[in-house]
């Protein structure tokens, strides 16, 4: 008896072992760390569960700028990532990295997985295809800029919370009046290049660089010196001299002096939503950017935030079939909608906004489909699809910088913007140089 019930636990034992050989893994390497990070492994283990010839392994492989470079690293090594999350402005780095990459496109029409970029949101998808409309790489984390407002403070300076502020002019007569009222910080806010150049030139249809903003080459140049951008940018220094407006830095640091209740209003990120949920001891809500209403055309729509999924070139053909199979799990209605509702971040297909909706999941939580109402609010110009530009992370630091300089009263807005155009101008030269 003993004898036959090793015999048996061999036989399983090796079936087991089989079985595990049988399954062809898929790396992925993000940089989703927390709770997102949770979400991330989540995803893997229900693509796992869901079928028995592919392991996706999600390794987390620290920030993003991190992540690329390694990945990069490790294509020249040959022992690269099947699948790497990069931010958005990283895409033309990765275009530009020689055989490093694959097309999504083409890994989904080799592998026969249904596809069709018709399918998902025009301003998520067009940030990440070429001018022929082919997807470079598949949408993830996607999310876009919104203006928030404290109620309680609007309420307490004599104000109507439902009243709130569309355009620029609003804002600033609004700013006036909390801080007449006693308002010590009045407006904010987070990630300022994305949010009051990016945003700002998309959702005001003009471009902030030749070439189709970037998409159209590597030899872009830009034109954040325009009227309007000048004009914007001075806006925003003149409200930090009054005290209409409080700096808070380059990335997020606005989501706490929002969701702390410290200042009133506030421009950041959707996906700042679920910090200010767990912090805020106020009533919010979320509304459309502003814009200045002597703009033809203006509000046009926003641009995305967030990253992608490159596959990564080298792999074998039964690899790419798992990649494309993976990429298909994630474009399911009801993945994405999970996605979407647990993260904040934008669902990417128009199928999975329409399931949100009819789950009445826009009624229980109001403004959460703002930010999808925000991205299709027009269809999409060449001025408000995206931006492709190399090296843009030095790009937006010098952006930054000359913004801050105006805000601090150092620079006025015509130079500190002309300054930004030369200096990032020798960022992009440099780029196209090295990648000719």
């Amino acid at each position: 008896m003993r004898i036959e019930l090793l015999a048996a636990a061999v036989a399983g034992a090796f079936l087991v072992a089989s079985n595990a050989q049988a399954q062809t893994e898929i790396q992925w390497w993000h940089s989703m760390g927390g709770a997102l990070g949770e979400k991330v492994n989540g995803l893997a283990t229900k693509f796992n569960d869901s079928q028995k010839d592919y392991k996706v392994v999600a390794v987390y492989k620290g920030q993003y700028p991190v992540s690329m470079t390694a990945a990069i690293a490790a294509f020249r090594a040959g022992n690269a990532p099947h699948v790497l999350q990069v931010f958005e402005v990283g895409t033309a780095t990765m275009m530009a990295a020689k055989g490093a990459i694959v097309p999504v496109a083409k890994v989904m029409t080799d592998a026969k997985e249904p596809f069709d970029p018709k399918a998902y949101l025009p301003t998520v998808v067009g940030y990440y295809t070429d001018l022929k409309g082919n997807m470079l790489s598949f949408p993830f984390n996607s999310s876009t800029a919104l203006f928030y407002i404290n109620k309680d403070a609007f309420k307490k300076a004599g104000l109507n919370p439902e009243s709130v502020p569309k355009t620029w002019k609003e804002l600033i007569a609004t700013a006036e009046k909390l801080k007449a009222a006693g308002q010590q910080c009045v407006y904010t806010t987070a990630w300022p290049s994305w949010v009051h150049v990016e945003n700002f030139s998309a959702w005001h249809n003009v471009p902030i660089g030749t070439k189709q903003n970037g998409m159209g080459g590597f030899d872009a140049e830009f034109t954040v010196n325009s009227p309007l951008h000048v004009r914007h940018v001075a806006m925003l220094g003149d409200m930090a001299k009054q005290g209409l407006f409080a700096y808070a830095g380059r990335t997020n640091q606005g989501d706490a002096k929002f969701s702390s209740g410290e200042c009133a209003m506030f421009t950041g990120s959707a996906s700042a939503q679920a910090g200010i949920r767990k912090a805020a001891k106020f009533e919010w809500t979320t509304h459309f950017l502003p814009y200045h209403d002597d703009i033809k055309g203006a509000p046009q729509n926003s641009i995305i935030g967030g990253a992608s999924l490159w596959v990564m070139g080298g792999k074998k053909p039964a690899e790419y079939k798992g990649v494309a199979k993976f990429l298909a799990f994630l474009s399911q209605s009801e993945i994405q909608m999970e996605w979407h509702t647990g993260t904040g971040y934008v669902p990417i297909t128009l199928a999975a906004f329409e399931l949100t909706r009819k789950s009445g999941y826009y009624d229980k939580n109001p403004g959460a489909e703002l930010t999808v109402k925000q991205l299709t609010n027009k269809a999409p110009t060449a001025n408000s699809k995206g931006l492709r530009f190399g090296n843009f992370v030095q790009g937006r630091e010098v952006i930054e910088e000359e913004m801050e300089a105006v805000f601090a009263g150092t620079k006025d807005a015509k130079t500190a913007m002309n300054d930004a155009v030369k200096r990032g101008n020798e960022i992009l030269r440099k780029f196209e140089a090295a990648n000719k």
